[in-house]
């Protein structure tokens, strides 16, 4: 996703300077003088998921295939935007499925995964969206999609405690029904490669 250069008149741009103000910060002194043009960029990028249609990331990648066996994609790196203070949370992204007649294109799990994380969220809605992603286009037997991580608004703020991980699991179909699927794709995920 391109990130758009700041306009003129940019309104984030102009509020990252009122903000700028109101900290007690000079936006003139030289360090300061482009950050509200770097941070409306940089916010633009880490939001440009609202642009993006989940569907249509996939769409093109959906491919017919007598396959029936799980498919996984592990460790997927991802950085997004806690909604609640707008600090980063950041950590990796696990998918499962169980195809019934059609994969996808394995570049595009990673795309998807990317699309829902370039939004502002809360890992729980992050972990369900992926998931409902892939059932809605793919229609497969199953997903499981489990992710893992740190959340800097409790590290950096309020409770400062550094280093937790937070885990969440989303399953459909038949890992959500079956404990044999379920605990397969988990001893998956929990494998180092």
């Amino acid at each position: 996703m391109a990130t758009p250069e700041p306009k003129r008149g940019d309104p984030i741009a102009e509020l990252v300077e009122s903000l700028l103000l109101e900290l007690g910060e000079d936006p003139a002194r030289q360090g300061l003088k482009a950050t509200p043009d770097r941070v409306s960029r940089a916010l633009r990028e880490l939001t440009d998921g609202y642009g993006v249609k989940p569907e249509e990331v996939i769409a093109d990648a959906v491919f017919d295939q007598d396959y029936d066996e799980m498919v996984v994609v592990k460790d997927i790196a991802f950085y997004s935007l806690c909604e609640h203070h707008m600090l980063p949370f950041f950590g990796q992204v696990h998918v499962g499925y169980l195809p019934k007649g059609k994969v996808v294109g394995l570049s595009k799990i990673p795309r998807l995964v990317e699309v829902f994380s370039h939004r502002l969220q809360i890992q729980e809605q992050l972990t369900r969206e992926i998931a409902e992603a892939l059932n809605v286009t793919l229609a497969p037997k199953g997903v499981g999609v489990v992710v893992e991580a740190r959340h800097l608004c409790m590290e950096m703020r309020g409770v400062e405690a550094p280093g937790g991980h937070m885990m969440t699991s989303c399953m459909l179909g038949t890992f959500r029904r079956d404990p044999r699927t379920r605990a397969e794709f988990l001893d998956l995920v929990r494998r180092r490669s």
